[in-house]
């Protein structure tokens, strides 16, 4: 290993141990610290409640998957969508496959029954090359996907969560998601970590609406 990337490992290491959400992922077996992202905008949004169907895209590890299923209860429905398999979760259906390929789709469609999807969640991100403006343009096609995907299954009060890059690029990305759906808003989870560009729109009441 060379002498830079062996500086990167340490320095991965040593933020990861003085990380508070790395421990307290660890404290209520969460998968990954991300689950308190999702957590927090939850608590911000009012994202989950028992009964709800849920979709969650790009779901590897699972910590969305489990926060999700453990708010909305034995009467609710979360459904994992990734192109990477995971170790089961508890109360989660998992679907291995690209949400953007029709036969994924028809799937998940099957697996849902009919039922229209209540909140579709996606931590997801492109392979990130460092070069901003690449890695910009790669989420904003990335987002696009989501939010075409979440237009077409969401129901009339559906809401989707998903992660973007602040950035040049930002503003544009958001007047696009406005035009899908009702209302949108920009949240940044104290979870995030400071010097990350990432943020999540939330966006309510899909204009395209699953079943009409």
């Amino acid at each position: 290993m060379s002498s830079k990337r062996a500086s990167r490992s340490r320095s991965w290491v040593e933020r990861q141990r003085k990380d508070p959400y790395v421990r307290k992922a660890r404290a209520g077996a969460y998968r990954s610290r991300a689950a308190f992202k999702l957590e927090q905008l939850d608590q911000k949004e009012r994202l989950l409640r028992p009964g709800m169907s849920v979709v969650d895209l790009g779901a590897a590890p699972g910590s969305w998957s489990q926060y999700a299923a453990s708010r909305v209860g034995p009467t609710g429905s979360v459904i994992a969508l990734d192109r990477l398999a995971m170790d089961p979760v508890p109360g989660v259906e998992q679907i291995t496959g690209d949400f953007m390929d029709p036969g994924t789709v028809t799937i998940l469609n099957e697996a849902l029954g009919g039922r229209p999807v209540d909140l579709v969640i996606s931590d997801l991100a492109p392979n990130l090359t460092g070069v901003a403006s690449i890695d910009q343009t790669a989420m904003e096609g990335l987002v696009l996907a989501v939010v075409q995907f979440a237009s077409q299954q969401l129901g009339r009060k559906g809401v989707l969560v998903t992660k973007f890059f602040e950035g040049s690029q930002a503003h544009t990305l958001r007047r696009t998601v406005e035009s899908f759906f009702h209302a949108s808003r920009v949240r940044k989870p104290d979870a995030s970590r400071a010097k990350s560009t990432e943020a999540y729109l939330v966006a309510r009441q899909p204009l395209t609406r699953a079943g009409c």
